[in-house]
């Protein structure tokens, strides 16, 4: 599903309708994965919903799922997102008392496993683990909330983090989730993202494939070197 030597757009379904969630799944069809977004009211305040869920949007969905579980209890849940049909589950370091561990759990059941990072997390202490992980997840707004603007002070973050990738030549891609649209993809890519997540530009334009479509050549065109 991800090597950073792609540029991926993962729409998220917190924005679509949820009433029709069939054929808003269908819209999105062209995008390499639906990003779905797993919230308890706990970790974050709001609510989505939980393991049956994900697993009758994994039976409909006509690309790969991956979940981003903004819960308290990845260490005890994390694994059942994966067995409920997500190719790709993402966890919150803030919220995980054993994150290799559980990395090697998710791994074991064969998906990826993403790590994440709230805004004001630094990057740093996970430099020395970098390698036990598919993906890192820099929020680029605060997790809980569809609809939030970029906050580009995480900019340097990436940076950071696609420079101790590059320099030991490991397989990790970086994820950036919030506030992504055509405005913010293009600093996104340069600073050394290659996975978006992209929930209102995608769901509220006309033409949904055409601003996946659109959203990946600007990725592309402004690349990390």
């Amino acid at each position: 599903m991800y090597s950073t030597s792609t540029t991926t757009i993962h729409p998220s379904i917190l924005n679509c309708d949820f009433m029709q969630i069939g054929s808003e799944l269908d819209r999105i069809n062209n995008a390499e994965a639906a990003h779905i977004d797993i919230m308890d009211q706990h970790f974050v305040p709001n609510m989505t919903f939980g393991v049956s869920m994900v697993e009758q949007i994994a039976k409909r969905s006509p690309i790969p799922l991956d979940a981003h579980l903004m819960i308290d209890s990845p260490d005890r849940d994390a694994v059942a997102y994966a067995e409920a049909g997500a190719q790709s589950v993402t966890f919150h370091v803030e919220a995980s008392s054993a994150p290799v561990r559980l990395a090697r759990e998710l791994r074991a059941k064969g998906v990826k496993a993403g790590v994440a990072l709230r805004p004001a997390t630094p990057v740093e202490p996970l430099m020395d683990i970098l390698g036990e992980f598919d993906m890192l997840l820099v929020m680029t707004v605060e997790p809980g909330f569809g609809g939030q603007s970029f906050i580009e002070s995480m900019l340097p973050k990436v940076r950071r983090a696609r420079k101790a990738i590059s320099e030991r030549n490991l397989e990790v891609s970086i994820q950036v989730d919030g506030g992504i649209s055509r405005t913010t993809i293009e600093s996104a890519a340069e600073a050394g993202a290659n996975v978006f997540v992209a929930g209102s530009a995608v769901y509220k334009a006309p033409d949904a494939a055409a601003e996946i479509d659109a959203l990946r050549a600007l990725a592309r065109a402004h690349r990390h070197a």
